[in-house]
This record gives structure tokens, sequence and C-alpha cells, in this order.
């Protein structure tokens, strides 16, 4: 259906911060003849963000349009294979999008670490978008590329083996980087939208938030992400909350059921952070447990967002391109199968994690919608990375520097 289009992506919010990267991205390693379009509010803000993308950007189009808009929304998917947006927070203002792309047969792909907001969009799109065969795909950056790809390698491993199904996985967080005013501003609304309203608390508690039939789901004990300093004696290293793991867990869950729970009945999942053995990791681990905290009640209280507000990048604003470029993550997945076989996978990159790389697998993620459909999951409907796209966009990534690779253990977790 998107086939007979002017356009093949179009990046919404390119003015934005990490739209600009994205956009950049894609001018530097989409290949030739790819046809990209610029949108957004401001056709000036639009011209100034292509003349900086070089001679390659210079026939691209502009086009103009608004989240609070639905016939501009409308009138930005009708011309593109596939619409991929920056502009957050997604609970205030993306559903519209969404509608849009879906009742024009347009692929879509986000950013978006909101359990609320993609909660919403599979209650009101999932079913549409089947009908339609068209892939609304969220969590497309460092939510939750690395997470979801990365339990798809473990699966594909142990099926590969014959080792059974996957039981138990951790995945491991190290990371450098930085904050920008968009990440904050969402992080902020969903904290207040949680604090007042006991509806959307329960939901973003629960496990299976995105799941799609939770009455199916399995009774497994005591899944809540981890919100203290603990070690982990099979690792033997100490741990702390990482605060994507509310995101990402429900995603990988949600592949995993709409797969017909092929990475198994039993598969329990959980991600932390890693800060290393001994008393220097178990210090490193209670700072950052308490500045998590402290970020968080303080992004609560309207008293004291007004104080962080004064320290904290504005929307628009985040890591000069020096601290873009210093950053750095590496995710490890621990498993275990059914069958007691031991594997490890690793994704990891260079760059700001939630900059520099996500701009990579954001930009990755729509040309593999707009050009790969004969290598996808045949598949449609409010989707993960990994039952949208899956191998191939491993593939992809791959190929564009990144890290993605198993192994298995050949001696048991101490």
């Amino acid at each position: 259906m998107t086939a007979q289009r002017d356009l093949d992506v179009v990046v919404f919010g390119a003015t934005g911060f990490v739209g600009r990267l994205t956009a950049a991205y894609l001018a530097a390693h989409a290949a030739g003849g790819v046809r990209i379009g610029l949108a957004g509010r401001s056709p000036e803000r639009l011209a100034a963000v292509r003349a900086g993308l070089g001679r390659g950007a210079a026939s691209w189009p502009l086009i103009t349009a608004d989240s609070a808009d639905a016939a501009s929304l409308r009138a930005l998917a009708e011309r593109t294979r596939v619409v991929t947006t920056t502009v957050g927070p997604y609970r205030k203002g993306g559903i519209a999008l969404v509608g849009a792309c879906v009742d024009t047969g347009t692929h879509y792909a986000d950013l978006t670490g909101e359990v609320t907001f993609m909660r919403d969009s599979i209650d009101r799109y999932h079913d549409a978008a089947t009908r339609a065969r068209v892939r609304i795909v969220h969590g497309c950056g460092f939510d939750s590329i690395p997470s979801d790809l990365g339990v798809l390698l473990l699966h594909d491993a142990a099926q590969s083996d014959a080792a059974g199904d996957l039981e138990d996985a951790t995945l491991v967080a190290t990371l450098k980087g930085g904050l920008s005013g968009g990440t904050i501003a969402s992080m902020r609304l969903q904290l207040q939208d949680v604090r007042a309203d006991r509806r959307l608390r329960r939901l973003v508690a629960d496990p299976y938030a995105l799941s799609p039939d939770r009455s199916e789901e399995p009774s497994l004990g005591d899944e809540r992400d981890l919100m203290t300093v603990r070690h982990d004696d099979d690792l033997d290293t100490w741990t702390g909350p990482f605060v994507m793991a509310g995101a990402n867990t429900r995603v990988v869950r949600r592949s995993n059921a709409l797969q017909s729970w092929a990475y198994g009945r039993g598969f329990r999942y959980r991600e932390v952070m890693g800060f290393g053995a001994g008393a220097t990791g178990q210090i490193r681990a209670g700072i950052m447990t308490a500045g998590l905290a402290g970020l968080a009640a303080g992004l609560t209280h309207a008293p004291s967002r007004a104080l962080l507000d004064l320290v904290l990048p504005s929307p628009g604003e985040g890591p000069g391109e020096r601290r873009r470029n210093a950053g750095w993550f590496r995710m490890d997945i621990h498993a275990r199968t059914s069958k007691g076989a031991l594997y490890v996978s690793t994704v990891a990159a260079q760059g700001d994690p939630g900059y520099a790389a996500t701009s990579l697998m954001l930009g990755e993620s729509a040309l593999c919608l707009a050009f790969d459909e004969e290598s996808l999951p045949r598949r449609a409907g409010v989707l993960t990375p990994a039952t949208a796209m899956g191998m191939r966009l491993v593939e992809r990534l791959r190929a564009a520097g990144m890290t993605l690779r198993v192994r298995s253990e050949a001696a048991p977790r101490r």
C-alpha cells in the first residue's frame, strides 16, 4: 500500500535535538536515491536544518506539520512510505500521528520509552493496523532495540542448538551518556501522570503492561524491576536500578507474546545496571541508585521541578558533539535455558546511547521498514523492533558498526 508515494522516509520533528541527529545520520548513510523529507512546525527552522546537512540533502522536501493539526499529519503520512518521529513527550501529542499512519497505510517508527503511550497505541490501533498491514513500531532507539534484539539473538541461538526455551535472562547495562531536554520532558510528564492517576500507576507497575492478552501471561512470581542495590551472586557484580528497565522489559515480554511465547512460557527477564565487584562496585551502585531516586522525586513535585529546570537541559537541547562522541554503551544479557544451557548476548555501540547511537538505530529502522519488506517477519500491527523487523534489523545494525553477537557459556555462572 505504501509503494506509490513520492517519499520513502519522512523525519517528523527534524528541528528537535534527536530529530536533527537522525536527519544527519540519514544524510550521511542512506543510499543514493532514497527520497527523504523533513517535517515540523516551522518552515524556517526546517530550512536551517536542511542547510546544515550538506549538498546531498539540498533537495529534500520540507513539510509543515503539527501534532495538534490532524489534517497536516494525514497529509504528511500520505506522502511517504515510512514516518519516523522524534516528537515527544509522545503521550502528550503523539497518538494522532499513529492514527494518521494507520489510516493512510504508512509504516511508523519512534523512539518512545513511554509505557503509557505504547499501551494507548496498542489499545486504539493494533487491530486496525493489523488489518491495514501497517507496522507501527515503538521503541526504535536505545529504548528498546538493544534489549529486544539482544533477547531475539539468545532465542535464535538456543533454537539453533536445540537447547530448549529461555527460562531466565538478566541484562546488565554499562554505559556513558547524557540527557537531552526532550528526554527530561518525557520523564517529567510520565511521572506526573502516574502520580495523578491510580490506573496508570497500576499499568506501569505491571510487568506485562504491554501484553496483547494479559490473561494469557504466565504467573512467575515477583517480576518487579530492581529498585535497590543488590549483589548478583551468579555474575559476581553489584547491581542497581536501570532507568530504562520499566519500558524495555515490557517491550521484550510483548515480543515474546506476539510470537506466541516463542521464547518460553517460563521466560523470566530483568534489567539492571552493573557496577563491578567489591566495595568500589557497591559504593558506585549506591551513589547511582540514590541519584536516580532523587531525580525521580524532584521531577514529581512542583517546587523541586522549578529548581531542576534551572540546571537541566530544556527541550531542543542536549549533549554537545564531543560528549556524544565520547559516549558508549554495552548490554550483556545472561540467559539460562530449560535444558541448562548458558548463553550471553552482547549489544554495544560507540557514541552517546541516547543520541548518537539512537539516531543510528532509528535511522536504520526507518530504512528497514521502507526497503526490506520481503525480508521482514510477516506481521503487522503495533509491534516491537524484534517482531516487526527481527534479524533483518540485526543485519543492518551490524553493517552500520554496532556490535550484536551471542556466545554460549561452557561453565556455569558463579
